[in-house]
């Protein structure tokens, strides 16, 4: 019981470590930046109006947003299962 509790204290510690890491992807060449951090929410959008308008293309621009929101979440996911694998094994979690 005493090592249950531990290993949720661990898993709190982790989530609260998981909230001050950042991740930034970048698509269009710059164009697209989205941060997220690794609670999996988005801190920040940024468009490069000039790539943008070189884009000439709204649907293109639509693809890369779409694009670097997918790979923020999936790092930001790979990174949350690096952090809880150990402690969550323990916990008999399935999937972490």
């Amino acid at each position: 019981m005493f090592e249950k509790g531990k290993m949720l204290f661990e898993l709190k510690k982790i989530q609260s470590q998981l909230a001050k890491e950042s991740i930034e992807i970048e698509t269009g060449n710059g164009a697209v930046r989205v941060k997220i951090n690794g609670e999996q929410k988005i801190q920040k959008i940024t468009l490069n109006d000039e790539l943008i308008a070189e884009a000439g293309d709204l649907r293109k621009v639509e693809k890369w947003i779409e694009s670097a929101v997918t790979q923020a979440i999936t790092r930001s996911q790979q990174l949350a299962a690096e952090k809880m694998k150990s402690v969550a094994g323990g916990l008999g979690l399935p999937g972490l």
